[in-house]
């Protein structure tokens, strides 16, 4: 799963020693090592560049057809439309 996310060589890191990205892909990999039913990303797109998003994109896509709900928490709208089923958005007063 680190390799997915381009960490594989970051196995035997410490989190100190991680960018804020690193971590949050690091975040990822865990939750999805105890094969949830259900999770939800927040900004899961954020600080990550464009072949890393595409990564992260593609794990998503993978769990949405292998039937995992999930629930995604995102300012990036074109990823939002190119991951999801169903799109709430909110617009603050």
């Amino acid at each position: 799963m680190l390799q997915r996310l381009g960490l594989g060589e970051h196995a035997d890191a410490y989190p100190y020693s991680l960018s804020g990205g690193q971590k949050q892909r690091v975040a990822l990999a865990r939750a999805m090592m105890i094969d949830p039913q259900i999770i939800g990303y927040d900004e899961p797109t954020s600080a990550l560049d464009p072949e890393l998003r595409q990564e992260v994109e593609k794990l998503i896509l993978q769990n949405r057809e292998a039937g995992m709900t999930q629930i995604v928490v995102t300012h990036d709208l074109q990823f939002a439309e190119s991951i999801s089923d169903h799109i709430l958005k909110i617009n603050p007063k």
